[in-house]
């Protein structure tokens, strides 16, 4: 895959014990100069307001540096926080993994 981008998978519950892990994954990436970063979800089982807050807050970080940030693989708990606080407006989110490197792919062809 493309190094220019960069995979993030969090694992079990993502909360605020968790956030700063994941800021930390997403900083190391803006560092390395990633253009894409994808969170995939797969084995989340779980994320509460404060997980979904280092996920805003990531999203600023990330266009604020210029790049492009979609998550993808989300089970029916974390697209029911997205939908109640219309976050599934804000990021773009891919079925799995599968769908996300079609789409990739496309863009990377143009």
């Amino acid at each position: 895959m493309n190094s220019l981008v960069q995979i993030i998978e969090p694992k079990g519950i993502l909360d605020g014990t968790r956030s700063s892990d994941f800021r930390d994954h997403i900083n190391h990436s803006i560092e390395n100069g990633v253009q894409i970063i994808l969170v995939d979800f797969t084995d989340v089982t779980f994320m509460d307001s404060s997980g979904l807050g280092t996920l805003v807050l990531s999203l600023k970080t990330v266009r604020n540096a210029g790049i492009k940030m979609f998550l993808c693989s989300i089970n029916e708990q974390v697209k029911m926080l997205f939908e109640l606080t219309s976050m599934d407006r804000v990021f773009e989110i891919f079925d799995n993994r599968d769908e996300f490197d079609q789409i990739l792919s496309s863009i990377s062809t143009n």
